[in-house]
């Protein structure tokens, strides 16, 4: 099977092709300000340093920032209303709550408390009002709105009333999206349904944007399928993303952890990726970055959908030299390296000038650095050897002494050990996260509350693997070729009845 797998970052958009496990051409473009010029330039160069045409791949997977950023950025995010299944509980506490002022004038603020809702164990909290949510959809209507996010208490332990409400505003509103908190955010309420607003509120942009890649792809002669990455290593298909665009956030440092397992064949380590404004750590388990256990904020926002848990830190190739080598980063020429770095012609100071300073690699022009001072220079790879062990420290979860894989164009910066850790850095590490996104499999997840007194843990799990199996099923996955690559099982002593929260997570290979 040939595969083409494109991530798009902050500075350069990569592109591989792998025909089966071996990676036949890998490079990077400069992403452009539409995104999608970057995407075909980078696509058209793989193409021709591997001698293909783009109709001879089968499948391509697209790792995006464009949802990210238009959360950051407060850009084409749409006016979203959210309903909540909730009376008499809850109401002290409305929709986006928490959310940035700016943030939330953005979408609109538009919420409403319906009755409905359910206790920890499925228990109704009240019955649902089928002429109150007519009565809301109207108003929904009348504000002009198509994006809806509806949300339950504890819906994740049972979606029926959740369902139940989205069928109703759907047949009331056809034209609108309709998202449901129970279908991407975990147990917590306010967490699950920021979720899920701000999925609402990016499904026109989703709509757009996987327009748009359809007509890229097409210009330039791809006729197989394509998929866009999800944030925890794995794919969705076109329709999918569409649906769920949430789901791309922070897809890229997840595909470069993936592409780094690959390409080391190592399954538990400390990964590195070094771009070239900043470096995103994490912990890779079992070939996969370890999954953030806490609410995560996108945005300013809280969230709790699956996540992985990885952090930035201000280093990068184009990291500013500051303070005679004391200060290195967090500003950054960033894309700008190849005009601005002193070894390239231009008048700016960077970690790239270090390392060809200090004679670790041969890059533009040497002449250029050969006058900086021996001590500036010491300084400055001190400095950058003091932050990039101070972020592998924080990534450790054990003492063990679990090697690191060092991945990315700015991973040039790195020469020796860390922390004192074996360093790896593979064949083809500059393209690693293109790679993740190439060789990404197709998962599914269900994070619930069983009440053990009504059934034994046993027929717990059993459940919550077949509902995984069944999401990895619609996420594009071969049934045949699935496994449950993690079962967590968490008793909640502070809830009556005996319960147990359980979640579960399958993966399988691409349904083609």
């Amino acid at each position: 099977m040939i595969r083409i797998g494109i991530d798009v970052g902050g500075t350069n958009t990569d592109a591989v092709i792998l025909d089966g496990a071996r990676v036949v051409a890998g490079v990077k473009a400069p992403t452009s300000g539409d995104v999608m010029t970057g995407v075909v330039e980078a696509l058209k160069k793989a193409l021709a340093e591997a001698g293909m045409q783009a109709s001879q791949a089968d499948v391509m997977m697209i790792g995006t920032t464009h949802f990210t950023n238009a959360v950051v950025q407060r850009r084409n995010l749409a006016q979203t209303a959210c309903v909540r299944l909730c009376l008499p509980a809850t109401a002290s506490l409305p929709p986006m709550v928490d959310w940035p002022d700016d943030l939330r004038a953005v979408i609109g603020g538009h919420w409403w408390l319906a009755h409905g809702g359910n206790e920890f164990d499925g228990r109704r909290i009240s019955p649902l009002d089928e002429a109150e949510l007519v009565g809301i959809a109207a108003e929904i209507r009348a504000k002009g709105i198509a994006s809806v996010a509806v949300s339950s208490v504890f819906s994740p332990v049972s979606d029926d009333m959740e369902r139940e409400a989205g069928a109703i505003i759907a047949r009331e509103l056809p034209e609108a999206h309709v998202t449901l908190s129970s279908d991407i955010g975990r147990i917590g309420l306010l967490e699950r349904e920021n979720a899920a607003i701000m999925n609402a509120c990016l499904r026109d942009l989703s709509r757009d944007v996987v327009e748009a890649f359809r007509r890229a792809l097409a210009g330039v002669g791809f006729t197989g399928r394509f998929f866009l990455t999800q944030n925890d290593g794995t794919l969705m298909d076109a329709a999918f993303a569409e649906r769920f665009p949430v789901l791309t956030f922070a897809s890229g440092p997840t595909n470069s952890m993936r592409g780094a397992a690959f390409l080391s064949g190592v399954k538990d380590a400390i990964v590195v990726d070094i771009g070239g404004t900043t470096a995103d750590v994490g912990s890779l388990q079992k070939g996969f970055p370890r999954q953030a256990t806490v609410a995560v904020e996108v945005g300013g926002v809280r969230t709790n959908f699956r996540m992985p848990d990885v952090f930035s830190i201000g280093l990068g190739g184009g990291s500013h030299v500051l303070e005679g080598g004391a200060r290195v980063g967090p500003t950054s020429v960033g894309y700008e390296l190849l005009s601005k770095a002193l070894v390239f012609g231009g008048d700016v100071l960077t970690a790239t000038d270090i390392v060809v300073a200090d004679g670790g690699i041969e890059l533009g022009d040497p002449a250029r650095v050969a006058g900086l001072a021996p001590d500036l220079v010491r300084r400055a790879r001190d400095r950058i050897a003091e932050m990039l062990e101070d972020a592998v420290e924080r990534a450790r979860v054990s003492p063990e002494p679990l090697p690191v894989i060092v991945v990315g164009g700015g991973s040039i910066i790195v020469e020796k050990p860390i922390a004192g850790l074996d360093l790896i850095k593979p064949d083809h590490f500059p393209v690693a996260n293109a790679v993740g996104a190439a060789i990404a499999q197709v998962s599914g997840e269900v994070d619930r509350v069983y009440s053990l007194s009504e059934m034994s843990r046993d027929a717990a799990l059993a459940d919550a693997k077949a509902q995984a199996t069944d999401a990895a099923v619609a996420a594009g996955a071969r049934r045949d070729s699935i496994e449950i690559v993690d079962v967590e099982d968490v008793p909640l002593a502070y809830l009556p009845g005996n319960a147990t929260r359980v979640r579960v997570k399958a993966v399988g290979e691409l349904n083609v």
